[in-house]
């Protein structure tokens, strides 16, 4: 609309000019060089726009001529670029699609075409990478550096290939050079994250841990907890060496991270040892209303050095009732209670536990229980046996390793605050002999015969020989299938009780076990030595159950 306004006024002004000089006829005379010229203003006007016209159009013409050659070049120019271009995005798309060789062809042709673009170094260096070939990936990285726009990516480029080839010194110094560019880089500052933790240098970690949290690299919760994770590092390190200083940065730890439960046990207990007995209480509960874990039942159950065992059963019962019901609270009640001699309120404390399935630590828990209240090696063996087979207790897990220690970095992958407090996955546990338990791994016999050639360990659960009965037999290969078979052997006795028939579990049909394969008897540590009497004279006509177990 504007516009058209606008072509209205300038018509109308011109129009306007016309009739003014129409009004006004003048006349117009010209001489030069003998010849005279005489006409009206009107006439003369028309002619000086006319000659204008044909100057610019004159000067048009000649400045296209002279103009050819330039405007061929720039032709030629723009249809390089344009190919250039093209081999760039083919060479994009082919990286993508993972072909190295359609790959490596853009790039010779982008190489060709535009050869100072940012994008084909770009282009040249994931070629080379896709291809393997790391000495062309990092000339083209050391290339980008020379441009400003394409400096940092170099950087990260070459950080990226020192990395691979395990130079780690060079990969530190990339990533502090881009830092020290571009002090936003998220990759740079957490690949100086990393080598920061895995020096165990915490203060640096630290700092840079404040540096991504003040650039909103990272958000203020998580922050807050690497900065516990690694004061609670910082003191555990300097827990001998440095007790105010460990101390300190505990105290710290447990503030920023209340349910940080290494932060907890340890300043609980460096407050215990110092006679600041109502703080350490007072920080493990509320720990322990954070989270429920042993080592924080444990340094609660310690608070004050001397007491007697029913002190330290009272105190469990407080853990019980600050969190009701709840499984690690239960089995340092039933600890406690043992040591108290509170064998009753041991028993209805596990009782929960054992209905709905007893873990490893529960069955160890009744194997001590039955030893100090009636010295029945057969029932202690019993609920040792039991805790071979029984559901794994929770422990510290980071990328697929278990640990019995908490620690503040995973030696797998080296991230900050990898372990999680939980029940190992099924896979990890079903390697036997092979896994790392402190519960079983004294179990496992090294010299048990492998079953067929198979990395299966064959355990007999059997009672020492102290009990008077030999060692099961090997399994038959010919009936490999489950059978039940009564075996009297005399003991002596009043009157015989009735015969508990032996299972016998054998491997599956495909692995039948060779006659020669006989599984070593496997004996289990007992916290107390049981008060066993010895062998025992068995009446003719009385059996007693035996039980072979084959992983």
């Amino acid at each position: 609309m504007v516009r058209v306004l606008v072509y209205l006024l300038v018509i109308a002004a011109l129009a306007a000019g016309a009739v003014w000089l129409a009004d006004r006829p003048g006349e117009v005379s010209i001489l030069w060089q003998g010849y005279r010229i005489e006409t009206s203003v009107a006439i003369a006007a028309i002619g000086v726009v006319v000659l204008a016209f044909l100057a610019l159009v004159a000067w048009a013409i000649v400045r296209f001529v002279f103009g050819l050659p330039s405007a061929f070049g720039y032709a030629s120019r723009a249809r390089r670029r344009a190919r250039g271009f093209e081999a760039i995005s083919r060479g994009m798309v082919a990286i993508g699609a993972g072909d190295p060789v359609a790959a490596g062809r853009y790039a010779v042709d982008a190489r060709k075409f535009v050869a100072n673009e940012p994008l084909t170094l770009l282009l040249e260096a994931q070629s080379a990478q896709l291809s393997g070939d790391r000495g062309q990936a990092e000339a083209a990285f050391k290339a980008m550096l020379d441009k400003p726009e394409t400096r940092v990516l170099g950087l990260r480029g070459l950080f990226v290939e020192a990395r691979r080839r395990g130079d780690m010194a060079a990969a530190r110094a990339f990533a502090d050079d881009a830092v020290r560019r571009s002090p936003s880089l998220a990759w740079a500052n957490d690949a100086l994250l990393d080598f920061h933790t895995a020096a165990g240098d915490w203060q640096a970690a630290r700092t840079a841990v404040e540096r991504r949290a003040a650039l909103r690299l990272a958000d203020k919760g998580e922050a807050k907890r690497q900065r516990a994770v690694l004061l609670a590092a910082e003191a555990l390190e300097a827990k001998d060496r440095e007790p105010e200083k460990a101390l300190a940065a505990a105290l710290e730890a447990v503030k920023l991270a209340p349910g940080l439960t290494p932060a907890a046990a340890l300043a609980g207990r460096m407050l215990s040892e110092r006679g600041d007995i109502k703080k350490a209480a007072r920080l493990l509960e509320a720990a322990w209303k954070q989270v429920s874990h042993p080592d924080i039942a444990g340094a609660y159950l310690d608070v004050r050095p001397g007491d007697s065992a029913r002190d330290r059963l009272a105190r469990a019962e407080m853990l019980t009732r600050l969190r009701p019901a709840d499984p690690e609270g239960v089995l340092a009640l039933a600890g406690a209670a043992i040591h108290a001699q509170d064998f009753a309120r041991a028993r209805a404390a596990l009782k929960p536990l054992l209905a709905g399935g007893a873990s490893v630590r529960a069955c160890l828990l009744m194997a001590e229980l039955e030893e100090a209240e009636h010295g029945a090696t057969g029932r202690v063996r019993e609920w040792l046996a039991r805790a071979t087979r029984a559901p794994r207790d929770a422990a510290w897990v980071a990328d697929g390793l278990v640990s019995d220690k908490w620690l503040p970095i995973s030696p797998i992958s080296g991230r900050l605050d990898a372990f999680v407090w939980t029940v190992p996955p099924a896979t990890l546990g079903s390697q036997g002999a092979h896994f790392e338990d402190d519960v079983l791994a004294d179990l496992d016999d090294p010299s048990a015969p492998l079953l067929e050639g198979k990395a299966e360990v064959a355990e007999a659960v059997t009672v020492p020989a102290a009990a008077g009965l030999a060692p099961p037999p090997a399994p038959e290969p010919a009936k490999p299938e489950p059978k039940v078979e009564p075996r009297p052997e005399p003991v002596a006795a009043a009157a015989p009780p009735p015969a508990e028939p032996v299972v016998e579990i054998a491997p599956p049909a495909t692995k039948p076990a060779t006659p020669q394969a006989k599984p070593a008897p496997v004996v289990f540590p007992v916290a107390h030595a049981p008060d066993d009497p010895g062998p025992e004279q068995q009446a003719p006509g009385e059996t007693k159950g035996r039980f072979r177990i084959f992983s």
